[in-house]
């Protein structure tokens, strides 16, 4: 069945706005680990300020529940596509405006805490823009191809990972200096030419068929969240734990990573966020090949199988990043992506979709999703301190990383499987 000129549109959509959204949200990461430890935390010795750094990375992580609470009660009230032209430009303004704040020299204590607060707005922002853009695919899609076409969310959020991580790679070519007073700013600044693409692309896509179905016949609730906790509590349960796997994955390799491999390895931060790259590019390829398959096998194999191979494989990904090889590190992390994350999360879209009923899918889907992120949100932090307390050794984080995997698991192995489900009833 080929897709109609409306569900292109929405595919174009949910592929732009979250590939921009989360370009935003990943450029912290990025420079978390790379300068904010330098310019806003100088009081502190490099690992101490490495750490802050990354403690204020997860704070964007504490409040992005409260995002999918707020944003999910706003998307269920008043629809998909109108909530996400919001939470467009709340990324949008908050991430260009880090790239204008004063450094710690400049201003001081005031430095960290005016950055805390834009990744807050940011958290705030990125809580609802995934589980909106993932709902709006889901409910335009065809039953048989739901998961193929709402893999295109996710795919998204890996294409902002990469132009992310090239923004910064670009800015590395820099000298150090130039990097350290001007350069780190402009991936940020970057953001504010990016909501006019976003906004451009979003207002095109037309409202979702079932929210307008719902309109029609008055089934719009007046609290989503309270709905959401009293008619579906095992599959909230499901949808938190689901969620926190693959969070401490991407956010272990795209962040802790790359502070692991140059400041303990000696590797330059090239080829450290070039492994990221090759990371995300593997991911983009084959989100739709998992997605399609998803509709042929089901969500719930493909969920399990991700969970175990990231737990067989935690420890030798490790073994094959300490080499301090630069291909080997790249394959590590590409081997990481193609086995461990590509799967689960090419079927989370559409898994998480069909959680929930059409009348709190936005809030259950968000809220749900972003509570399990919130959890798992803090493993660059989690991750520096294991590796600071075992004399730089990572052994310590391929365990962590075991360890969610385990949560998981037993999210997937509690869920059913939903490829048939008619998600409009």
């Amino acid at each position: 069945m080929a897709a109609t000129p409306q569900l292109k549109r929405v595919v174009a959509g949910a592929l732009v706005g979250t590939a921009l959204e989360w370009y935003d949200f990943f450029i912290y990461g990025t420079a978390a680990a790379l300068v904010f430890n330098q310019l806003f935390f100088t009081d502190a010795d490099p690992a101490a300020g490495t750490i802050a750094a990354f403690a204020t990375f997860g704070v964007g992580f504490v409040v992005r529940p409260f995002g999918g609470v707020l944003f999910g009660h706003l998307g269920d009230r008043i629809g998909r596509r109108s909530t996400l032209i919001i939470t467009t430009v709340i990324m949008g303004v908050s991430t260009g405006l880090i790239g204008l704040l004063p450094t710690y020299p400049a201003i001081g204590v005031w430095a960290p805490i005016l950055l805390t607060l834009l990744r807050v707005c940011q958290g705030l922002g990125a809580g609802a823009e995934f589980g909106g853009a993932a709902t709006l695919l889901a409910e335009h899609a065809p039953q048989n191809r739901r998961g193929y076409y709402a893999s295109f969310a996710q795919t998204g959020v890996q294409i902002g990972l990469v132009l992310g991580t090239s923004a910064f790679l670009l800015v590395q070519l820099l000298p150090q200096p130039d990097v350290t007073s001007w350069g780190w700013r402009v991936p940020f600044l970057v953001s504010f030419a990016l909501i006019g693409v976003a906004l451009y692309v979003r207002l095109r896509v037309a409202e979702s068929p079932v929210f307008l179905e719902m309109e029609r016949s008055r089934e719009i609730v007046k609290l989503p969240i309270r709905d959401t906790i009293a008619r579906y509590p095992r599959s909230f349960l499901v949808g938190v734990g689901a969620h926190i796997c693959d969070t401490a994955v991407v956010y272990t390799l795209a962040t802790f990573s790359v502070a692991y491999a140059t400041a303990e390895l000696g590797l330059t931060n090239r080829t450290a966020l070039l492994g990221v790259i090759f990371f995300g590019l593997t991911v983009i390829v084959l989100q739709p090949v998992y997605g399609a398959l998803s509709d042929r096998v089901g969500r719930r194999p493909l969920n399990l199988f991700s969970v175990l191979f990231v737990a067989a494989f935690a420890y030798p990904y490790f073994l094959m990043v300490d080499t301090g090889v630069p291909w080997v590190v790249w394959l590590a992390m590409m081997i990481m992506g193609a086995g461990g994350f590509a799967p689960q999360v090419a079927v989370q879209p559409v898994f998480y979709a069909e959680l929930f009923g059409a009348r709190v899918r936005y809030t259950g889907f968000a809220a749900s999703r972003e509570v399990g992120a919130a959890i798992a949100g803090f493993s660059p932090l989690i991750g520096a301190t294991l590796a600071a307390r075992s004399g730089g050794e990572p052994w310590p984080v391929a365990a962590f990383l075991i360890g969610t995997a385990a949560i998981s698991f037993v999210a997937f192995y509690a869920s059913r499987e939903s490829k048939d489900l008619d998600i409009a009833t």
